[in-house]
């Protein structure tokens, strides 16, 4: 049977730190995805104008690319200070980070007013994005996760996950907007810099929500229970060395989990505009709009798989969509290559939707593999290694694929090898629906049994 967290309940309602976490990340993942898709509909014509069409795409999913690269060490700093003062602070400091630097982005002037400075101030602004963003992820989820109780913590988790089909939802949506009303020229002189302004208006909001709530109860528990045991020595180890010491398994698990959902999230929402617009020469609205139904779509299910991962599990559900979107890719490029709208429409959203079952219990399944006092430092690293070596360069290697065999084949097969190893990895997991986040000892993440209560793990 599952066990409640014991920590004392929060003065802050589960539903408002709920919103607050959805808000950010809606906000922060609006930023984010922004620049996927300019990077995929104007960025090559705007920074790398003497580029033919594919490689200025290839070279604007470059810039895009080095974001990722930036995840992992915002991972580890906002991991390390996250563990150390807690989730609140650095939610505030990362949500005002990606804000700043995204509103900078619409303010960069084109390469052909300011030449090579152009892409290099796009990649810092870039950089910023990646590091802000490789700090917000694990402190949203823990933050809901930490408030809530064992038993719906996959539903209540799964909420601060809507926020990426919502932020792109709300990207997609105002640039679909703009190059509605707007003449191509238009849209390529200043339209496209609209979304990136827009930026510093929904920052503020999301800034006033998410400083209303309490910081996660768990964590004050956990850091009032080292200086009483006056064991400040153990708790003032860096989070980074006792993570990887004491749940480098788990951070491998995490790792695999995230590469089928990774790059097909990124092949379904980003390079689907590549694909679409400069392959099948498809017009910009058209493609958008698919990705705009698809991911209001996604929005709807995630809750929805999230509370089906409290009812049977993390593993069966993840599998589910780890395999499902694996033999989707064959029949994804099959349906955009009969360029039908509602054949574009069921594409993008039936790959969302597997999508879906891997992303939504992802929150919770990846918070129950780690103590309390590593928590953000684990999954923020687990998480945001993988997207390095998955998400980075997921539309950069299929546009190169593109390229070099003029068909989707080998495209396909880029995404069913990456569903095969989040299959292993998901596989050499244990079940982890219904652990109690206050018994987590260091070592002990996935190797405990499913629904151990409190006094079973403090005995393992």
């Amino acid at each position: 049977m599952a066990a409640a967290n014991t920590a004392p309940p929060p003065s802050t309602g589960l539903g408002r730190i709920v919103a607050a976490s959805l808000i950010g990340t809606t906000v922060e993942w609006y930023d984010y995805f922004l620049y996927g898709s300019a990077a995929a509909l104007v960025f090559g014509r705007v920074f790398f104008p003497d580029s033919d069409p594919l490689t200025g795409t290839l070279l604007s999913f470059l810039t895009y690319a080095i974001g990722f690269v930036a995840r992992p060490v915002g991972a580890v700093v906002f991991g390390h200070y996250g563990d150390r003062l807690g989730r609140k602070r650095l939610l505030v400091i990362s949500l005002l980070m990606m804000g700043l630097s995204t509103a900078l982005i619409g303010c960069v002037p084109g390469y052909r007013t300011i030449g090579v400075a152009a892409p290099l101030l796009l990649t810092t602004l870039r950089l910023i994005q990646g590091f802000a963003l490789g700090g917000e992820w694990g402190g949203a989820v823990l933050l809901v996760s930490e408030h809530g109780d064992a038993r719906r913590r996959g539903f209540w988790a799964s909420w601060p996950q809507g926020g990426a089909p919502a932020g792109n939802l709300v990207a997609v949506g105002v640039l679909s907007l703009m190059t509605t009303v707007l003449s191509d020229d238009a849209f390529d002189s200043w339209g496209w810099r609209v979304p990136f302004l827009l930026s510093a208006v929904l920052v503020m909001i999301g800034l006033w929500i998410r400083l209303s709530v309490d910081e996660s109860p768990l964590f004050k528990e956990a850091l009032a229970a080292a200086e009483r045991r006056e064991a400040r020595e153990r708790a003032e180890r860096p989070p980074l060395v006792a993570v990887v010491r004491d749940h480098w398994r788990d951070i491998l698990v995490a790792m695999g989990a995230r590469m089928a959902e990774n790059i097909s999230y990124y092949v379904i929402t980003a390079f689907v505009l590549t694909y679409c617009v400069e392959h099948l020469k498809i017009d910009k609205q058209t493609s958008l709009n698919a990705v705009l139904i698809g991911s209001a779509v996604q929005f709807c299910l995630i809750p929805l798989f999230g509370a089906l991962s409290d009812r049977i599990g993390r593993k069966p559900v993840y599998l589910v969509g780890a395999v499902g979107v694996g033999l989707w890719s064959w029949a994804f490029f099959a349906l955009l290559d009969t360029r039908s709208f509602p054949a574009l429409v069921l594409a993008v959203t039936v790959g969302l939707v597997f999508h879906s079952a891997m992303y939504a219990p992802q929150a919770a399944f990846f918070s129950e593999l780690f103590a309390t006092r590593m928590r953000y430092t684990g999954a923020s690293i687990g998480a945001q290694l993988s997207s390095v070596a998955a998400g980075a360069p997921a539309p950069l290697i299929a546009t190169a694929l593109l390229g070099s065999y003029g068909n989707s084949t080998p495209i396909s097969v880029y995404v069913g090898l990456a569903a095969l190893i989040t299959v292993v990895a998901v596989l050499a997991a244990r079940e982890t629906r219904g652990r109690d986040l206050a018994t987590i000892e260091p070592g002990d993440g996935s190797a405990a049994p499913a629904g151990a209560d409190r006094r079973t793990a403090a005995s393992t």
